[in-house]
């Protein structure tokens, strides 16, 4: 029978870790810019400390230190540290650093290939994650969040990018925002646009992980996308911490979810936990 105990967890810390002070330093200061070298170093610092101290819980992933306005660019050398120097296996990749007001360029944009050409060049796939919201018209958990996962699908869904870059990967968490819930309309606006289908198009460098908070909202993600598609995710402090009265179980409680899916074959189970993410993240060889 195949194996469903998941890997080791990826440790990575998302730009929330750092966004309070983003909001209090001065946009495009040079005192902000450094803060924001330092702070990323420094979690990255502890990232590899925890990682060491619990190889067999802890695989390591990095934060880039993005600021708004800064060419992603300068986060390579951060991004090479990480992985040539402390081993880490992928980053985290903001695609909004101005916090809920989405001044940057879309992904897709050439602004941020010198980063995906190192990215490439590492191995090393991202995580798409933004920070904390800035903007008061979006909630950062229960909107800013999902808003970016939903937007940088449907950035990716109107570009070339991955014919520049065809071993680039991304994993777009939560699900994948309202991607999956509208995977129709996603079909249909590629047809409209002249786009070859979803799997041709982005389904072999795009994948979704299973941090969502019900049952209901795990088949549906089952149904729709490619196990093939899928890695566990779970969090360790994720945006709702109470105990579901419906279930009497942790909302995010993400295993279990995945153990009830109706008609989940354990050759799935397997991808799912273990396969997909060896797959994704080729740097891990534990």
């Amino acid at each position: 029978m195949a194996t469903t105990r998941p890997l080791p967890r990826l440790c990575w810390t998302g730009g929330k870790n750092s966004s309070p002070a983003k909001r209090r330093l001065r946009r495009k200061s040079p005192t902000r810019r450094s803060a924001d070298r330092w702070r990323a170093r420094t979690c990255n610092d502890l990232i590899h400390r925890a990682c060491r101290l619990y190889p067999s819980n802890f695989i390591a992933v990095c934060q880039l230190p993005q600021s708004p306005g800064v060419p992603p660019a300068r986060c390579i050398p951060e991004l090479e540290r990480c992985v040539r120097e402390l081993g880490f296996v992928g980053c985290n990749l903001n695609p909004d650093p101005s916090g809920g007001h989405w001044r940057e360029p879309p992904l897709t944009d050439r602004w941020w290939y010198p980063l995906y050409e190192k990215m490439v060049e590492l191995e090393v796939p991202a995580m798409v994650h933004v920070s904390a919201s800035c903007n008061p018209a979006f909630h950062a958990t229960g909107a800013h969040y999902l808003n970016a996962d939903t937007t940088a699908f449907m950035q990716f869904l109107t570009s070339d990018l991955f014919r520049d870059f065809p071993t680039l990967k991304f994993v777009i968490p939560h699900g994948g925002g309202a991607v999956p819930y509208h995977w129709g309309r996603y079909r249909g606006l590629a047809q409209d646009l002249k786009r070859p289908p979803l799997k041709e198009l982005l389904l072999g460098n795009v994948f979704f992980d299973t941090c969502v908070y019900h049952q209901p909202g795990i088949e549906l993600l089952l149904k729709v996308i490619p196990a093939d598609n899928i890695l566990f995710a779970s969090e360790i402090v994720g945006a709702v911490r109470g105990i579901d009265p419906e279930t009497g179980q942790y909302y995010d409680d993400t295993r279990r979810y995945i153990e009830n899916a109706v008609g989940l074959s354990d050759v799935d189970k397997k991808k799912i936990y273990e396969g997909n993410a060896r797959r994704v993240y080729p740097r891990f060889k534990g």
